[in-house]
C-alpha cells in the first residue's frame, strides 16, 4: 500500500523525531484516522525523504519517529522555469499543480500588460502562501522530494532582470519554430515563458525578445494560458527530459 506523504520544513536525521505540520498531521489522524505504530513518509523539499512512524499523537497534532533518509532519483534532467502570466483563481492553481506533477524546477508569476488580475500587499502575500501550498500538495502527491520555488508575483520587467542564464522559449501560435527544433538536446536550463488569459501585448513580446526569448508554437490551435504552459512541458520532457 502507498504511504501517504507530508512535506516537513526541518531536516531529516535517522532515528530522530519530528513534529508534523497541524493540518498534515490532523489529515493522517482524523480523516485516514492512523494511530501510533503506524507509518507514513515525511520529505523536506529539498530533496531527501524517509519512512517515519507515528510515536504521539495528541490534541496539538502528531509526532512521528524518522527511519533511514534517502535521495529518490525522480527529479528531471531539465531544469524548467516556468515564467507564467498570472491567470486567475482555480487556472492559476491548475498551472501550479500540474506544472509541479510535469517537473517544473520554478514558477515565477508575472504581471503583464493584459493581466486580469491584480494583487498588492496583504492579498498578494495570501495568494503567494496558496499557490506554495498547492505546489506542496502536488509533491507530496507526485513523489518528488524537490519542492519548486514560486517566486512573488512582480512585474515582467523587473522579473526578467533576475532570470539565469537559459535556453529561453516564448509560446507564441504563430512562430515558426516548434519544440523539437528550438530545443537541442544538451540543453538543460530552459525558461518558458507563458503568457495571461489575454496574451503577451506587443510591448510584452518585446521585452522578452530583447532578453534572448524565442518563440515557439505548439501545433496549429490557440491553447488557452493553463493548457499551453503544460503542452510545452510535457513536449520537452518527452523529448529530453524522463519520460522514457
Amino acid at each position: 500500500m502507498r504511504l501517504t506523504r507530508v512535506h516537513v520544513d526541518a531536516g531529516l536525521h535517522a532515528g530522530g523525531e519530528l513534529a508534523l505540520p497541524e493540518t498534515s498531521a490532523a489529515h493522517l489522524t482524523r480523516v485516514l484516522r492512523l494511530q501510533i505504530g503506524d507509518s507514513c513518509v515525511v520529505f523536506d523539499g529539498r530533496g531527501h525523504e524517509a519512512s517515519a512512524q507515528i510515536v504521539a499523537i495528541d490534541k496539538r497534532g502528531a509526532r512521528v519517529q524518522v527511519g533511514e533518509v534517502r535521495t529518490p532519483a525522480n527529479e528531471s534532467p531539465l531544469r524548467i522555469t516556468l515564467l507564467q502570466g498570472v491567470a486567475r483563481g482555480e487556472k492559476m492553481d491548475l498551472i501550479l499543480q500540474k506544472g509541479a506533477e510535469l517537473g517544473v524546477t520554478a514558477f515565477v508569476p508575472v504581471f503583464s500588460d493584459r493581466s486580469e488580475v491584480k494583487l498588492e500587499g496583504a492579498r498578494a502575500t495570501k495568494r503567494l502562501e496558496h499557490w506554495r501550498g498547492v505546489v506542496v500538495s502536488a509533491c507530496e502527491q507526485s513523489g518528488r522530494a524537490w519542492v519548486p520555488e514560486v517566486q512573488p508575483p512582480v512585474a515582467l520587467a523587473s522579473a526578467l532582470t533576475t532570470l539565469t542564464p537559459a535556453t529561453r522559449l516564448l509560446l507564441d501560435p504563430i512562430a515558426s519554430m516548434n519544440c523539437r527544433t528550438a530545443l537541442a538536446a544538451d540543453q538543460r536550463d530552459i525558461v518558458l515563458a507563458v503568457g495571461p488569459e489575454g496574451g503577451w501585448s506587443p510591448q510584452d513580446r518585446s521585452l522578452l525578445e530583447a532578453q534572448g526569448f524565442l518563440g515557439v508554437r505548439l501545433g496549429p490551435r490557440v491553447l488557452r494560458t493553463e493548457t499551453a504552459g503544460l503542452a510545452a512541458i510535457a513536449a520537452m520532457q518527452a523529448l529530453h527530459g524522463d519520460f522514457d
